[in-house]
C-alpha cells in the first residue's frame, strides 16, 4: 500500500508579506508533490501554507491548540481541535515525515526542537533561529518543498 507523504510546516501566528508569499509557494508545491500538509492551522504562516495548499487542489491537516474546529483557518480541509494548548506541537511534530520552518517565534522553536530530538528532518526557510539551532537551510520555496518530500518519502517506507 503506497501512502501519501506527510509533511508539517511550522512558523509565526503573525509573519511578513515574505514568510507568507513564501508559505503560500511551498504549500502549492507540496501539493503538487502529492503531500498531506500538516500545520497549526491558525494563522500567519499557517494560513498561508493552507492556502497555498488549496489552491494546488491538496489537502490540509490543521491540529489546533483549542477546542473549538471553528477556530482553523478558511483553508483548513481537516481541523482537529485538541484542546491541547501549545502541547499540540508535539503531534504536528509526531505525525510529518519532515517539516519545515519558516519565519517563527518560540512556538515554531519549540517545535523545531522537538523535531530535533525525536530525528524528524527539519529545514529552515527563512527561519528566524539562525544562530540558535543547528539545521539544514534552504534559499526558496522550491528547494523546501524537494527537501522535505524527498525526506517525508523515505521515512513512510
Amino acid at each position: 500500500m503506497s501512502t501519501r507523504p506527510v509533511v508539517a510546516v511550522v512558523g509565526g501566528s503573525s509573519c511578513t508579506a515574505v514568510e507568507a508569499a513564501l508559505a503560500e509557494e511551498l504549500g502549492r508545491l507540496l501539493a503538487q508533490g502529492g503531500a498531506v500538509v500538516v500545520c497549526g492551522g491558525l494563522t500567519g504562516v499557517m494560513e498561508a501554507v493552507a492556502k497555498g495548499v488549496r489552491a494546488a487542489g491538496g489537502l490540509t491537516i490543521g491540529v489546533l491548540p483549542g477546542n473549538d474546529a471553528r477556530d482553523a483557518n478558511a483553508f483548513i480541509d481537516v481541523p482537529l481541535a485538541t484542546g491541547m494548548g501549545e502541547m499540540r506541537n508535539a503531534l504536528i511534530v509526531r505525525v510529518a515525515g519532515a517539516i519545515v520552518a519558516i519565519g517563527g517565534g518560540t512556538g515554531t522553536l519549540s517545535e523545531i526542537a522537538l523535531a530535533l530530538r525525536i530525528g524528524t528532518p527539519v529545514v529552515g526557510l527563512r527561519d528566524n533561529f539562525a544562530g540558535v539551532t543547528d539545521m539544514p537551510r534552504v534559499a526558496d520555496a522550491p528547494a523546501a518543498a524537494s527537501w522535505a518530500l524527498e525526506r517525508a518519502a523515505r521515512r513512510d517506507r
